[in-house]
């Protein structure tokens, strides 16, 4: 599974059961990243796309354990840890400033390789850097 968060300059990804990652240019930009395939969600994700993307979307609250090889899961609020002997590729949106949290993306990306960086002006951030990792 190619695996999508959000994090904050700390890696923080929620406080108090709230995500950090409401931004429409990074669901439009997710949603590019994932062309005409679904893009795995949990139910809670799923509210922040509005209607017409609805359809683009596979919900279900197992989505982690459900993505099949190459599937894109965006995840905002669960420890990915557990899955990452399943994870082929990691695309991390960080925000570039600190808030609060409580939920934090955990997955130690030091044996894995930077292999683009690429910024870009968000909605409700001046600038996202984005970041995907390989397997070595």
């Amino acid at each position: 599974m190619i695996l999508m968060a959000c994090v904050d300059g700390r890696n923080g990804m929620a406080f108090n059961c709230r995500r950090q990652s409401r931004d429409r240019a990074v669901r439009a930009d997710l949603l590019a990243e994932v062309g005409e395939a679904c893009l795995w969600v949990s139910g809670a994700t799923a509210r922040q796309f509005p209607a017409e993307e609805q359809s683009r979307l596979c919900v279900d609250e197992s989505f982690l354990e459900k993505a099949g090889p190459g599937e894109y899961c965006f995840v905002e609020d669960k420890d990915v840890v557990p899955y990452e002997s399943r994870i082929e590729e990691v695309i991390l949106c960080h925000w570039n400033r600190d808030y609060p949290a409580d939920m934090y993306f955990k997955m130690d990306l030091g044996s894995w390789k930077l292999a683009e960086t690429q910024e870009y002006a968000g909605s409700s951030h001046e600038k996202i850097t984005e970041e995907r990792y390989v397997r070595r």
